[in-house]
């Protein structure tokens, strides 16, 4: 559908090309028309969010999307950074790439999750990069890579199976060295807490360490017991048992995954439908959907309307939501339980994550931790909704690896 400009692919498959996002305003009227002639169900028949996103806020979301949002704004902030394509094991490979004006700036790869996008980094790009001018001092400079994993945004659809998180982890050493770092950190949230722990496995000589938003580090019996709903197992501690609790709530609400990782290519309608697609990105937890929900009802805090609609218009232009969802069924891995990660490690608890990662669990699962920290406000998208604290936070838990 959308048309956006690159490089043609070079002689050489290890060329760098640069890249722009360019939306034929076409695509953007009939994105308007589809819009205006959604069919809507009826109200659900409870108050609350216990049966999906509610009529009215998805009635509001449609209202503004069709008449007063404008993609042009997130799109110039786009190509306002320096955009690239690269070809990976036979795939295009989107990535932004911003190299700091401090010298001994350290470079970071930031991978984003579901449903989300490179759109959820944009905030934290300045902090990081430029830090003198964003309270910081030129030793928390980065140089920061942010690549659109395999089959999301401008990056390439695998046309073939076998690009799980593994893959993924691997391609991004392949990048960094392509761009010529000879070491690098990492840091994900969501899925790229996980391709990031799988970095951490694989252990590349180049990789110092790695932060995480979303630790893997539930222990096998807990995360089991969790998904099963059973009752706490006895000897946990009070934190413990909380964890265990905010886990069994998560997996009695988990269907968008196990719908991806069974069935990805019934969600055919996604591609079809604005509505249909939005609905179902915006579900993702109960806390980040009550933020999203209170945003459309003019209380912003954290996301305002045209944050949550620059990605969900981002998956739409690019009919990402069939090929994104395909992630989850070439994972084999459990999400949140200890990958074997053997290089060091930093930890960033936010307190409306899907759980919070007692200290005694992380340190097991990350024989290397060298910080770990519990952040005052924040959720799921955590660069995305508190992006000053986030930059605090890899600031702070990379000083020990400069």
């Amino acid at each position: 559908m959308t048309q956006t400009s690159a490089t043609p692919p070079a002689a050489d498959p290890n060329a760098v090309r640069p890249f722009r996002v360019e939306v034929p305003e076409a695509d953007l009227a009939e994105l308007r028309r589809r819009i205006n002639a959604t069919r809507w169900p009826e109200r659900e028949t409870v108050t609350d969010h216990s049966q999906g996103v509610p009529l009215a806020t998805m009635e509001k979301l449609a209202r503004y999307w069709a008449t007063d949002y404008d993609w042009r704004k997130v799109e110039a902030r786009l190509n306002a950074v320096p955009n690239f394509i690269i070809e990976i094991d036979d795939l295009d490979i989107h990535f932004i790439h911003i190299r700091s004006k401090h010298e001994n700036a350290l470079p970071l790869i930031v991978t984003h999750g579901w449903p989300g996008s490179v759109i959820e980094q944009l905030k934290i790009i300045e902090p990081l990069t430029n830090p003198t001018a964003h309270g910081g001092s030129a030793s928390d400079a980065f140089h920061l890579v942010i690549p659109s994993m395999p089959g999301y945004g401008f990056s390439g659809k695998p046309t073939t199976t076998g690009w799980g998180p593994e893959r993924i982890a691997r391609a991004w050493t392949t990048l960094m060295r392509r761009l010529g770092y000879k070491h690098f950190v990492a840091q994900g949230g969501d899925w790229g807490s996980v391709v990031t722990d799988l970095l951490g496995v694989q252990a590349p000589p180049e990789l110092l360490g790695i932060h995480t938003n979303m630790p893997g580090a539930i222990p096998a019996d807990i995360n089991q017991a969790s998904f099963a709903g059973a009752p706490a197992p006895s000897g946990l501690s009070d934190e413990e048992r909380s964890t265990y609790e905010q886990l069994v709530f998560f997996y009695k609400h988990v269907y968008y995954a196990l719908w991806m990782a069974t069935r990805p290519q019934t969600m055919t309608g996604f591609a079809d439908s604005p509505i249909g697609l939005a609905t179902f990105l915006l579900d993702h937890d109960a806390r980040s959907l009550e933020l999203i929900a209170r945003a459309f009802d003019g209380k912003t805090e954290g996301l305002t309307r045209d944050d949550v609609l620059d990605n969900v218009t981002l998956f739409w232009l690019t009919n990402t939501g069939v090929s994104s969802a395909r992630l989850y069924w070439e994972n084999k891995l459990a999400f949140f339980t200890p990958k074997g990660v053997s290089v060091p490690v930093a930890v960033s608890v936010f307190p409306d994550e899907l759980y919070q990662t007692p200290r005694n669990w992380a340190e097991r699962a990350y024989p290397k931790l060298m910080y770990y920290n519990k952040v005052a406000k924040g959720g799921h998208f955590a660069a995305w909704e508190q992006p000053e604290l986030f930059v605090a936070e890899l600031r702070a838990a990379f000083k020990t690896f400069r």
